[in-house]
């Protein structure tokens, strides 16, 4: 009876599997695949418009290795990265640790900490450039005339659009700490610390792993807020004429070689759009490696 049961549905869920799945994936290889290879077809091209591309091999690729903006957007980006991954993982743990003690009004503080995570980073970018300039203007400065001052800005920028974010899914992970856990140490005399660091975190390391990598990732593929913040401003004129923006981010010098008034450009700039994902892609999967080792199995 078992068996003709199971043979009753497993037919008809057979037969309409293809109509829900085919959609999505002719969506998703329309959207994202048959442009990705052909992105990758391109970098080795040169063109202006895609129906005249020539194949030049891998010109475009040492153009944008030699580039200096490029070089250093990605030491640029890279320090950033760290900078806001660490911050904004501290901090966010610490927040939802704190809103996880049953202290009053915690519902309202997880709001309002999440709220900025639904504004868009372009408006984000040009509020804060206000603010910044607001306070930075008594000094006789501005956040476009410093390095300094627009690093430190978007990573303030970037920590308040993101500790939200990942405070919620740290709640969530703190939530499923086993109770029995916690109840063997308070009994065998553990301080609030070792606690901490004994059993809530070891538990918490499947949230810690899909925060550093969300960290990790959105600080490098960081480009409205940059392009609103600073616009990639200051810039040094180089020897040959060519300039570096001080504060430019990798998907930001991509953007502005791309539409660059020269002809070649766009072919480096796909070339650079490649480099950029096998880095991000890299770092993304090696993180996660490296993260779910440490991971407790319950």
């Amino acid at each position: 009876m078992k068996k003709r049961i199971t043979g009753i549905f497993s037919n008809p869920l057979r037969r309409w599997f293809w109509l829900f799945l085919g959609p999505v994936t002719a969506a998703f290889a329309i959207g994202f695949v048959w442009p990705f290879i052909q992105g990758i077809y391109l970098s080795f091209c040169k063109f202006k418009l895609i129906k005249n591309a020539t194949f030049i091999g891998f010109g475009n690729y040492i153009s944008a290795l030699s580039d200096a903006s490029f070089r250093h957007s990605f030491w640029y980006t890279a320090l950033f990265a760290v900078t806001s991954l660490v911050l904004i993982n501290v901090l966010g743990f610490a927040a939802a640790y704190a809103l996880t003690q049953g202290i009053k009004g915690s519902n309202l503080y997880r709001t309002v900490f999440f709220m900025p995570n639904l504004i868009g980073g372009i408006v984000l970018g040009y509020i804060w450039s206000m603010i910044f300039d607001g306070i930075l203007s008594r000094y006789g400065t501005s956040i476009l005339l410093e390095t300094r001052y627009g690093f430190w800005g978007l990573i303030i920028l970037m920590c308040w659009q993101q500790i939200g974010y990942v405070m919620i899914i740290y709640i969530a992970g703190l939530q499923s700490v086993p109770e029995d856990m916690l109840e063997a140490a308070k009994i065998d005399g553990a301080s609030r610390w070792q606690t901490l660091f004994r059993v809530t975190i070891p538990n918490v390391m499947p949230s810690i792993t899909i925060c550093t990598f969300l960290s990790l990732t959105n600080g490098f593929k960081l480009f409205d807020q940059n392009l609103a913040l600073t616009g990639g401003q200051p810039f040094i004129i180089q020897p040959d004429g060519s300039t570096i923006k001080t504060t430019e981010m990798m998907a930001l010098n991509i953007y502005n070689t791309f539409y660059n008034s020269n002809s070649a450009s766009k072919g480096v700039a796909q070339a650079k759009a490649v480099l950029f994902f096998i880095l991000v892609a890299g770092l993304g999967l090696a993180q996660l490696a490296f993260t779910r080792k440490r991971e407790v199995q319950q």
